[in-house]
């Protein structure tokens, strides 16, 4: 009976130990960085809660440079900072890493000696800055006017399909890598590339949380991972019924509209809400499309013919160029409101949209009763509900 105790405590030594000297381990980044004498380098860690500044050193005229700090328990990301210049780099676990760098060509130069961790995360982020660069010059011939919208949507499209196809390779080669991670949580202008709401994008989400979940389990990224991943799938599936309901569309009950307020031309803000009591159409449409005009016409006659009945449009613009669209849209006389998120709007995957114009026949109780993409039968439409 003594031995018990005895064989508890001398376990329970050795686990303390074994602790003791996990806690004690520690990773060492050193290297050199040339044409940086005098410079002030910074060794940041790149953590959930943001950047914290670990450890600095002065800069001599070899740029030679050591940084100790305690090991991670999962891939972490840490970054070398030289003024406004920032290099990313991982650690995983215990272990040196060796870096080199000229500081006159700081990030085509900056190089982790011997880790192919450190190699597939550079290559994600050559892939993020090439898409990057792509949308910057689409973006900038469609504010010149050489790109018109319905261009500028199919090749940010094109951007986008290539880069989540590379990607997405190195991601499932690689789930538990840091390369991984790093890569389903890139932005561009603040935007998720992989969107965690979109169901062929989550796989990438899923892959990656249940393997750090199964090789780090219980650290810090590996549940902020997974509980990001759940919470993204429970509102992907509330989405999903929502938009079972909208193409199951005409239907018998009625079980309202996602409501939309935004602005007029003269900036006063209208709900969709506000027009309970009319019988609405709500079109989705962009003004700088060869389709406008014509359509636009249509839909006069028939408002001509049915308004004193009760019939309203809320026409609803996704047009990038404000100053278009008010000139387009002033001289109409039906409800005419524009979304300043433009292509990066959320109403088309709130309502099912997957083309332009597409539109909703909503009664006087505020039900969708019917979804127009062939306009030609809105006339035989509208003498069923009023």
């Amino acid at each position: 009976m003594k031995k018990r105790p005895e064989r508890f405590l001398l376990l329970l030594g050795m686990a303390i130990l074994l602790f003791s000297c996990r806690q004690g381990e520690k990773f060492e980044v050193r290297g050199n960085i040339a044409s940086a004498d005098g410079e002030m380098l910074y060794l940041e860690h790149r953590g959930l809660g943001g950047v914290r500044l670990l450890d600095s050193t002065q800069l001599d005229q070899s740029g030679a440079f050591a940084f100790k700090q305690p090991a991670p328990d999962n891939p972490e990301f840490y970054q070398l900072r030289m003024g406004d210049r920032i290099a990313l780099f991982a650690v995983d676990s215990t272990e040196r890493v060796q870096i080199h760098a000229d500081a006159a060509d700081w990030y085509d130069s900056f190089e982790v000696e011997n880790s192919p961790a450190n190699d597939r995360l550079k290559e994600v982020e050559r892939l993020t800055r090439t898409a990057t660069r792509g949308i910057d010059a689409l973006e900038e011939g469609h504010r010149s006017g050489t790109i018109d919208d319905r261009e500028f949507i199919e090749q940010l499209d094109t951007i986008l399909r290539q880069y989540k196809r590379e990607v997405s390779q190195r991601i499932l080669a690689n789930p538990t890598s840091a390369a991984a991670y790093y890569a389903i949580f890139q932005k561009i202008e603040e935007q998720l590339i992989f969107d965690p709401y979109n169901r062929q994008d989550y796989a990438m989400y899923g892959a990656v949380a249940t393997a750090w979940s199964r090789y780090y389990p219980d650290t810090e990224r590996s549940n902020h991972l997974v509980e990001f991943t759940m919470n993204a799938l429970k509102t992907r599936r509330r989405e999903e019924k929502q938009m079972k309901f909208l193409e199951s569309i005409p239907m018998e009950e009625a079980t309202g509209v996602p409501d939309i307020l935004l602005p007029e031309v003269n900036g006063r803000k209208v709900a969709l809400s506000s027009l309970r009591g009319k019988v609405v159409l709500l079109d989705f449409v962009v003004y700088d499309a060869d389709f406008s005009p014509k359509h636009n016409m249509e839909l006069n006659s028939l408002y001509d013919r049915y308004r004193l009945k009760g019939f309203e449009i809320y026409q609803v613009s996704f047009d990038s160029d404000e100053h278009f669209w008010k000139i387009a849209a002033d001289n109409l006389p039906w409800l005419t409101v524009r979304d300043p998120r433009s292509v990066y709007s959320s109403l088309p995957s709130t309502y099912n949209v997957t083309q332009i114009p597409t539109a909703f026949l909503i009664n006087r109780e505020g039900d969708i009763i019917s979804r127009i993409e062939e306009y030609g039968r809105l006339g035989e439409e509208l003498k069923k509900v009023l």
